[in-house]
């Protein structure tokens, strides 16, 4: 499996901004309200996290040397595959609420209520959050160099071996 690509995550970031941006200035001029979560995502954004985070620690646990227990290596594809699905879902909701914040800070002075202007900044920084404990349970994931079964095989390295 492949690492993540932080091209890909910029570019996720940049497309859904840009896309996030205009469908807000169209809402404004329309007069529909803008296109952000309510700040209660927070707190399944803050599950996913946790979860993310739990499921990378236990195969920390088990790369650094605690084998007591044997790693089912199933799981931990799936810890890497949700790793770098949290990290792509963050970039999407940073650019998405990014694009709507930038397009909102400019109608601050005009509108009385700065609620969704600040609904897409808490947004913006959970989707920052995301992307980081995405990265960073990735690297939980990967194998150190010396842990390689004992052996030489002579296959191109694709970025790293994971657990």
């Amino acid at each position: 499996m492949r690492t993540i690509r932080y091209r890909w995550l910029a570019a996720t970031a940049v497309v859904f901004g840009i896309a996030g941006w205009l469908v807000n200035s169209w809402a404004t001029r329309n007069g529909y309200p803008a296109p952000v979560l309510n700040l209660t995502a927070l707190i399944t954004l803050a599950f996913i996290v946790g979860f993310t985070l739990f499921l990378g620690l236990r195969v920390r646990r088990w790369r650094d040397g605690n084998r007591e227990k044997q790693l089912d290596p199933i799981a931990a594809a799936r810890t890497l595959v949700l790793a770098q699905a949290t990290a792509y879902a963050g970039a999407l909701l940073l650019g998405w609420h990014g694009g709507i914040f930038l397009d909102q800070v400019s109608l601050w002075e005009m509108r009385p209520n700065h609620a969704p202007t600040w609904a897409s900044l808490a947004m913006s920084a959970g989707g920052i959050i995301m992307i980081a404990t995405g990265l960073v349970v990735e690297r939980f994931c990967k194998l150190p160099p010396e842990d390689k079964n004992g052996s030489e095989n002579n296959m191109p390295d694709d970025g790293g071996d994971y657990a």
